[in-house]
């Protein structure tokens, strides 16, 4: 009878991921200026997707169930979008964040790597603001009697207006736990493995209150749309007038939350995460 391989269905092992975290960075860093982008785009448009699920749950448990509980569900359906990044292979800025143990064991130019952030970051926006722009023009934010535009203005506004500090912290956090997904991922052999890896920190994120900056390439330009061109009767749906998010401006979306939470996701992703996991398990193969 043929010999075949043992099939190993145990997850990978920490040093495993590393090696495996390593190589991915060095295959993302050499993919053409094209396909980087038009996966960056798929990204966007995924977060945007998994973004727009969890505002739609978001605006029917208000009142129905207790914070917590809300917020976990809201969490868990946004899970949807780094679902979609992973197994459809797509391009994240914020999972990106990991290339830097491919560039910190010497395998990964200082411009590469700043190359691929660069073209990453440029794509997820276009994917997640055009998502947003088509859930606008949909109408989508009219369902439920206008609670789902009401829910987006809502989760917007609060995150114009945050202080820096406050928002660079939050994105701390946000892309520790994102970047955690995607490690624990590599270490799942099968397309159920990395979801279930995914689903707990991504929903731990969303439901804690962090902040992402893909994510908010969504939730602001479509609030943004929504205060700017909803027809008078969205507003008489809600009971409220544009005037009630003097907040939600281009101002607030790039300055006082895009900025600080992309340089705290930066931190979060590369630093706490990418740096941490090389120190730890390559950092003595680079001789």
């Amino acid at each position: 009878m043929e010999n075949r391989p043992y099939l190993q269905l145990d997850a990978l092992l920490p040093p495993e991921i590393a090696t495996k975290a390593e190589e991915a960075g060095v295959r993302k860093a050499d993919l053409d200026v094209t396909r980087t982008f038009v996966l960056a785009i798929l990204a966007g448009a995924f977060i945007g997707l998994g973004a727009a699920f969890s505002t739609t749950v978001a605006a029917g448990v208000p009142g129905t169930a207790p914070f917590g509980w809300a917020r976990l569900l809201t969490g868990l359906a946004f899970s949807l979008g780094l679902i979609l990044v992973i197994l459809g292979g797509a391009e994240l800025f914020t999972g990106n964040n990991l290339l830097v143990m491919a560039w910190a064991n010497g395998r990964l130019a200082t411009g590469k790597l700043l190359r691929n952030w660069g073209i990453v970051y440029a794509g997820n926006f276009v994917g997640a603001a055009a998502t947003a722009g088509f859930v606008y023009a949909g109408a989508q934010y009219m369902f439920g009697g206008g609670t789902v535009g009401a829910t987006a203005l809502a989760i917007a506004s609060v995150k114009c207006k945050l202080d820096f500090v406050q928002a660079f912290a939050l994105g701390i956090l946000c892309n520790a736990l994102v970047c955690l997904a995607v490690w624990i991922s590599y270490s799942g052999r099968t397309s159920a493995d990395k979801i279930l890896a995914i689903v707990p920190p991504i929903t731990a994120f969303v439901a804690i209150g962090f902040e992402h900056s893909i994510a908010n390439m969504y939730f602001i330009p479509l609030a943004l749309l929504i205060k700017a061109y909803a027809p008078t009767a969205f507003w008489e749906s809600i009971g409220k007038t544009p005037d009630a998010y003097p907040d939600l401006t281009l101002g607030g979306f790039f300055v006082t939350n895009l900025i600080p939470v992309t340089l705290g996701n930066i931190v979060g992703g590369a630093l706490l995460v990418g740096i941490v996991y090389w120190f730890v398990y390559l950092r003595k193969y680079r001789s």
